[in-house]
């Protein structure tokens, strides 16, 4: 080993071993010290579904305004994939990047229904985000890919973040009181459904006080031509799309108001006005609408406290107490508007979701499913802190929360689902957090979330969770589908100053199917960090997807963020 001190580190006829094993042998390898000169990452590894696989990445600096990556991968049974990714900075006018990739598939396999997957796979991305004036924010991204599958076979990190990225350009200007934003999202994936906006204009006035009166006023306004394109098969279109013109504005009146010193109460009047011309394409069912719809409501909360300064706990580590509680109460009455939903094209629609939808407008923002609605949200707030090293910090947090729906609608019961939300923090080393979702109807438990986990020391640490959410074949246009039950576990520990192993699992109980499982070794090498990662997947289809890889990177430099091969994992084996 050669090293140049702030230059550069050369190693000749290195091998990696595990144990006595040697596992890898690299006859040259350099690495540049410099934070802004040329360097090469390679990742070796093994997967069933690939054969022997390198991953190679070539970073390179033109300039302070340039620089990018050169991706060359080679898999035994898949093939070489290419393609450069390029930074441009340019200072006010922001930073941007240029992706392209592809690759000649040996073996592309099929989509999800069942086609073949062509054998030429290429992807083009492209990020814009510039502030080239105060308050002015211009945005973009493009997402194109030759296929769905794309994402799930070679880019798994990307397919787990977002599997259905979307193409927009955006401008938005904001100014004290009011925020205009103009929005454009075409589609350029025939594969995925999209609501294209061709393009959106809307205007948002944030709550501000109307003169010296006790009154705010807020409001939303948009127009835009809106183009709802289904998911294609094999390039076949559904024959389902249609497209409309929609102008919308909404206004509202508040009034705040605090009595007795601690109860808030915000009264509210609001109305909504809407236009859509004719929809037109094979899918097309409504005709020129204008829709009017009225709202009233008002929110009703205060505070309270109680403090125990001698309170004392050895076990939960509680050197004093405070209690605070906030019970809360939302009223919101819509009468039935002048337009039903299902005469209305449906571009900006509910859709299933995992938490409560918001109640009250501006806030509920499916503007074509607007409905007549008579709800009380009741809600309870707990918070108890203590101190610690002489800091305040939250011993306990929980949300309770439902609605009480006094004229449901069709597809509707009289109570929503109750939900909890609760973060318990007994030591400083131990964190524990829960989601639940009940049906008071029938007193299942729809949605569970758990989560603990013990970090004591720099040793070792342990996660446990569990995923549970019911299935949900219900046939209402919210209903969730397949559900889960999901088990999870990742412990690190660290065996003295050289070795570490990590080692994840995650057990889906319903199928009786340990679907996931990785198991890393890392080992200091002073100057830098190597870690060996295997990982066994089961994806139900009766053949094991095995993964064996190498990665390494320089202290100095280092390849990853700290706790990146925690939260992402597949980071480790080049994905």
């Amino acid at each position: 080993i050669t090293i140049i001190p702030n230059q550069r580190i050369t190693i000749r006829h290195a091998t990696f071993y595990l144990g006595k094993m040697p596992i890898f042998y690299f006859p040259y390898y350099t690495y540049t010290l410099n934070e802004r000169a040329n360097q090469f990452f390679v990742t070796p590894g093994y997967r069933s579904r690939f054969g022997p696989y390198l991953l190679g990445t070539y970073r390179w600096f033109l300039s302070e305004q340039v620089d990018g990556e050169l991706h060359t991968d080679y898999r035994w049974e898949r093939g070489v994939g290419v393609g450069p990714d390029i930074n441009l900075h340019l200072g006010r006018w922001g930073e941007a990047t240029i992706g392209y990739y592809y690759l000649n598939d040996r073996e592309p396999g099929t989509n999800s229904g069942g086609f073949n997957n062509p054998n030429d796979r290429q992807r083009v991305q492209f990020n814009y985000d510039a502030t080239p004036w105060t308050n002015l924010n211009l945005k973009s991204q493009v997402r194109y890919q030759s296929d769905e599958r794309l994402l799930t076979d070679y880019f798994e990190g990307e397919y787990r973040r977002n599997p259905q990225a979307a193409t927009f350009a955006e401008a938005n200007k904001l100014w004290d009181n009011f925020s205009l934003d103009l929005f454009a999202q075409p589609r350029v994936n025939d594969f995925f459904e999209t609501v294209e906006a061709l393009p959106e204009v809307k205007l948002t006035g944030f709550r501000q006080e109307i003169g010296a009166s006790p009154f705010y006023y807020e409001s939303e306004s948009s127009a835009g031509y809106y183009r709802r394109r289904f998911a294609e098969t094999n390039s076949v279109p559904s024959g389902l799309d249609f497209e409309a013109a929609r102008a919308d504005t909404y206004h509202q009146i508040v009034m705040p108001q605090t009595f007795f010193g601690w109860l808030n109460f915000t009264p509210r009047l609001g109305g909504r006005w809407s236009y859509y011309t004719r929809a037109s394409g094979p899918g097309a069912t409504t005709a020129e609408q204008y829709r009017s719809v009225l709202n009233t409501g008002a929110e009703l909360n205060f505070k309270a406290s109680r403090l125990w300064t001698d309170a004392e706990s050895k076990v939960l580590d509680v050197h004093g107490l405070r209690h605070i509680v906030q019970p809360s109460l939302n009223y919101v009455y819509v009468p039935r508007p002048s337009v039903a939903p299902v005469d209305l094209p449906q571009f900006s629609h509910e859709s299933p979701s995992l938490r409560l939808l918001p109640i009250e407008y501006p806030d509920y923002n499916s503007i074509d499913a607007v409905d007549s609605q008579n709800v009380l949200r009741f809600g309870v707030a707990n918070k108890l802190q203590t101190k610690r090293d002489g800091q305040l910090e939250d011993l306990l947090r929980w949300d309770v929360y439902t609605d009480w729906r006094l004229r449901p609608r069709t597809n509707q019961t009289t109570f929503a689902d109750l939900w909890s939300d609760l973060i318990f923090r007994p030591r400083n080393w131990i964190s524990f957090e829960s989601q639940t979702r009940f049906d008071l109807d029938t007193g299942d438990c729809r949605m569970a979330f758990h989560n603990v986990t013990l970090t004591p020391s720099d040793t070792w640490s342990w996660s446990l969770g569990h995923w549970y959410l019911q299935d949900d074949f219900s046939g209402d246009p919210l209903q969730l589908g397949e559900g889960n039950n999901l088990f999870t576990s990742s412990i690190f520990y660290r065996l003295n100053e050289n070795w570490a192993f990590r080692a994840s699992h995650y057990y889906e109980a319903d199928l009786g199917r340990l679907q996931e499982q990785y198991y890393t070794a890392y080992r200091d090498f002073r100057s830098w960090v190597g870690a060996l990662t295997f990982r066994v997947r089961d994806n139900g289809d009766g053949r094991g997807d095995y993964t064996l890889a190498f990665t390494f990177s320089l202290k100095a430099l280092p390849r990853y963020g700290v706790g990146h091969d925690t939260l992402r994992p597949y980071q480790l084996i080049g994905n």
